[in-house]
């Protein structure tokens, strides 16, 4: 794998390389990438993932070649303290809660002793803390050159230190919102680079279209009420009743949110009835604006934080605006001609306002023509039974090669696939109680050890309701992780530490979890992870792709499920040493036609239906006899 990576760096091109789990593809790249010289940019999924190759890896690698070379991390600016932001806070003294006033001394202490500002390294501050959003800037509300602080900030010494170094580790986001947005610093990175490697690449088509699109917030709009009700009074309070001016438009923005009446809403522009209060209260918010823009532009003379609240203002209206112009365009046959959905996603107490394109391909095609360099895109999960076609159409890879490297772990032998029977199917009412009931003799002979992967937050919370219940009237003594009733961190760190733990979560769990050893013996899949059929970007694409005359869910759906599926099963088997069952609930698994191309997608485990094999492979007794591959597919 390296080799065929340096090759691709030595002449500058394309490759897509696809390496399974234990390959040490994390070396592969790195080694080649360090040293060929030039400067490289490594991208990965998240920031967690960066912090352990730049204190890890990097490192490691540097040393065993005595390679000398620079480098530097990078992460969006929300991740650096802002010496502007928390001087205003301290001096505002508005903190309501006490816990809050302790987490604001801890950070006005790390300010003062901090090379970096990085708020990462200030562990006893939680990273979800309100706090950090009044002691950070955004993209909006920074100063720039302007500011008093600007040869001290924190942000634009790490984007001085990456522009020098040899290597510079990102993560998807700020790679993405840099290429859409210019605003993270690596603009100014991309022009030397002759390396760029996407690790965990699978994520990209993700992440990419999130940035290739346009979203605008209520959360902004009540963020910018914020600013201009703290500069007005500051720089000049007798040019308006700034309460009242702001607080006109923080009541509507708040009511633009108030239109839907559930707590969690992705519907597209064109699901929405055209006699929704959702309609008029966009034209009430973007009115406001305009009042509060007024208001602004007769006072921006007195300070450079009141006319930066004017342009801020001018740029939310403007692309609400925007949106709302192209919302009137979503209609009969004018939508088809549209390369992107419009929809609304509304949140406990903030809505977003999105345009997302239905293709990256051309667009990030484009991204990648001019300066010639190599490109280099990985990951464990990008192919669907050794076919790449899906994640190469998704990037506008259309040229580039593609390679496997299979992992070396001895899967026939290290585990087990089980798929119960008798289960009812995926839709019917009682079915995670039916997984539950099916999982429970599976736990019990795992002693504990279990990670159980639901596809949804409903399932996670009945599928806890349920172990909680049944662990107390038969007194096992697993204990009981659950998403949401801590961070994921934690959550991993009890997990592993307590040697018998059960975990119940969802998306977040599915990837990037790296649990090896005896703490995790048995993997339990609920359901095949299809997205959900009335997602508006999904139901969008699929319409796209039928109108080219192909199948959205076999062209689309199905390859998506079977990444995210590698994914949940690659948890199970870490290292040399692990052994496991991955047990998947869904009867589809072996009813469906496609059923065969799902499983044949995963690492070659052997297989059984009998749940007499499971308790034998955990006491160790001998293997079960694989299933024939024609008996373990057969359509209904």
């Amino acid at each position: 794998m390296a080799k065929a990576i340096a090759d691709a760096i030595a002449r500058q091109a394309s490759l897509i390389a696809e390496a399974g789990t234990g390959t040490g593809k994390t070396f592969a790249y790195l080694v080649p990438s360090l040293l060929w010289g030039g400067k490289v940019i490594v991208s990965t999924g998240t920031k967690n993932l960066q912090d352990q190759l730049f204190l890890r890896d990097i490192p490691t690698v540097r040393k065993a070649l005595s390679a000398p070379v620079s480098v530097a991390l990078l992460k969006g600016r929300a991740n650096y303290l802002c010496h502007f932001h928390l001087e205003r806070t301290l001096q505002n003294g508005r903190l309501t809660s006490r816990e809050d006033v302790g987490y604001l001394r801890e950070i006005s202490r790390f300010a003062k002793t901090s090379s970096t500002g990085d708020k990462a390294e200030l562990s006893r501050v939680p990273e979800t803390a309100p706090v950090w959003n009044l002691v950070t800037s955004t993209r909006d509300n920074c100063m720039g050159a302007e500011c008093q602080y600007y040869q001290d900030c924190f942000v634009m010494k790490a984007r001085r230190e990456a522009q020098q170094a040899d290597v510079v580790v990102v993560n998807h986001h700020l790679f993405f919102a840099d290429v859409a947005l210019k605003d993270t610093g690596i603009a100014e990175l991309l022009p030397s680079a002759n390396t760029i490697v996407f690790d965990e690449a699978h994520q990209l088509p993700e992440t990419a279209s999130l940035f290739f699109g346009e979203t605008v917030s209520t959360a902004q709009v009540i963020e910018l009420c914020r600013d201009v009700l703290a500069e007005g009074l500051a720089h000049a309070r007798d040019g308006a009743d700034w309460s009242k001016v702001t607080g006109q438009v923080d009541r509507a923005a708040r009511d633009l949110r108030l239109t839907f009446s559930q707590d969690i809403v992705r519907l597209a522009v064109n699901q929405i009835a055209p006699s929704s209060p959702f309609f008029p209260a966009l034209d009430k918010l973007l009115d406001e604006l305009d009042d509060m823009i007024a208001v602004l532009q007769a006072q921006a003379e007195r300070a450079e934080t009141i006319e930066q609240c004017r342009v801020r203002a001018h740029e939310l209206s403007t692309k609400i605006e925007a949106w709302k112009t192209a919302s009137t365009a979503v209609s009969g046959e004018a939508a088809k001609d549209l390369d992107a959905v419009l929809w609304v996603e509304a949140f406990t107490s903030s809505l977003q306002l999105h345009k997302t394109p239905l293709s990256i391909a051309p667009i990030f095609a484009k991204q990648r023509e001019g300066t010639p360099r190599a490109w280099i895109f990985t990951s464990a999960t990008l192919a669907v039974k050794n076919d790449f076609h899906h994640y190469a159409s998704q990037m506008g890879l259309w040229d580039a090669p593609a390679r496997t490297w299979p992992s070396p772990f001895d899967y026939g032998n290290q585990g087990l696939l089980y798929v119960p029977t008798d289960l009812p199917q995926p839709n019917s009412p009682g079915y995670t109680d039916a997984v539950i009931d099916a999982a429970l003799p599976m736990i019990e002979a795992a002693g504990g050890r279990t990670f159980l992967l639901c596809t949804t937050i409903r399932a996670v919370n009945r599928a806890a309701e349920r172990l909680r219940a049944e662990f107390e009237a038969r007194k096992l003594p697993f204990p009981l992780l659950v998403q949401g009733e801590a961070g994921r961190t934690e959550l991993l760190d009890r997990f592993r530490s307590s040697g018998n733990a059960v975990l119940i979560g969802s998306q977040s769990f599915w990837e990037g979890v790296d649990v090896r050893g005896d703490a995790l013996s048995l993997v339990i899949i609920d359901k095949l992870p299809f997205a959900p059929p009335d997602d508006p970007v999904l139901a969008a694409r699929i319409e796209a792709l039928e109108r080219k005359g192909l199948n959205g869910f076999v062209h689309h759906q199905l390859p998506e499920a079977v990444i995210t599926l590698k994914q949940g099963a690659g948890r199970l088997i870490r290292d040399e040493k692990d052994r496991g069952v991955l047990m998947i609930c869904d009867p589809r698994l072996i009813s469906k036609p496609y059923g065969r191309r799902i499983w044949q997608s995963l690492p070659p485990f052997k297989r059984t239906r009998v749940a007499a094999d499971v308790h034998a492979f955990f006491s160790g007794q001998a293997q079960p006899i694989p299933v024939e591959e024609e008996e373990s597919a057969q359509p209904d």
